[in-house]
């Protein structure tokens, strides 16, 4: 067994121990407003429920590793003293993903991400009309843990109402497990899927992808796709070039064949194949193969 002292290594190594060692942790996906209305929505492990009588919630966005900057949420937090909690659950799990890209200042990531924006009752946050469960929340202390990049602010939010949908409930109106379906994180780019297992999800933090609100309505209203498969194209950085698109053709015989099909949704079941292989580049492919 190693053993080791916190300041013996760098802070992204004793980052990436804690995270890969201490989980899975569950997700807050934290919707929050400025000072001038502009709403934003972002991802958070660092979560937990700790009192019931009060509800209380904790979570904590911790400034950059990389840079030691601070969220927009912890701004809008410290500003506004409001907060909506949503619970992430696996239909919504690459949206929530594509929401943590780090987009600028002022940006929706509501629309960046295709998630629908539905107003609170007692706080000005919207929550995330997809989420099973939404905590509106005050905000009653926030506890600053450090001044260094890594160094927590701990997020007390005191739960004011809550809203549970109506298809994750059992017989007896208690929450099923199975039904709510929740996904945690692990370590790197892993997910825990709370019935079925580890899954990856690659992070979008190195680019900024083009968005849900970028992609085309004939394929944001295919039948064949789900929020998911719309949250993975989204996460491109960049559309594929013609000249792309027609070396693709050329070197894939069964492209060939589905695209010479006149029923379109044979195109969008074979984007949706790639999908499932975590190749969106290839899903955008054959998607486009025919507009260009």
């Amino acid at each position: 067994m190693i053993s080791i002292t916190p300041e013996s290594i760098s802070p992204v190594q004793l980052q990436g121990y804690l995270q890969s060692s201490v989980g899975p942790r569950p997700i807050a996906f934290a919707s929050t407003i400025d000072k001038n209305g502009v709403p934003n929505l972002s991802p958070f492990s660092f979560f937990n429920v700790f009192s019931s009588n009060p509800p209380i919630l904790i979570f904590s966005p911790a400034r950059r590793v990389r840079d030691n900057t601070i969220k927009h949420t912890l701004i809008n937090c410290e500003s506004t003293k409001e907060v909506v909690i949503n619970v992430v659950n696996y239909d919504i799990v690459q949206q929530m993903s594509l929401s943590s890209t780090e987009y600028p200042d002022g940006v929706n990531e509501f629309l960046k991400s295709g998630l629908t924006m539905l107003p609170s009752d007692n706080v000005k946050p919207f929550r995330v009309a997809e989420s099973p469960v939404q905590f509106e929340c005050k905000v009653n202390d926030i506890i600053s843990l450090g001044t260094e990049g890594g160094a927590g602010n701990l997020i007390i939010c005191q739960v004011v109402k809550l809203h549970i949908s109506e298809t994750i409930l059992d017989k007896n109106g208690a929450i099923d497990q199975t039904k709510i379906d929740l996904v945690s994180r692990m370590g790197g780019n892993w997910y825990s899927r709370s019935n079925q297992g580890l899954f990856e999800i690659p992070k979008p933090l190195a680019t900024l992808g083009i968005g849900v609100d970028a992609i085309p309505d004939f394929i944001k209203k295919s039948p064949v796709f789900d929020g998911n498969d719309l949250g993975m194209l989204g996460n491109v950085e960049s559309l594929p070039t013609e000249q792309e698109i027609d070396i693709f053709v050329q070197e894939n015989i069964q492209v060939k064949g589905v695209l010479s099909s006149a029923d379109e949704m044979k195109v969008h079941h074979k984007a949706k194949d790639y999908l499932n292989n975590q190749d969106a580049v290839a899903a955008w492919k054959i998607l486009l193969a025919k507009r260009v």
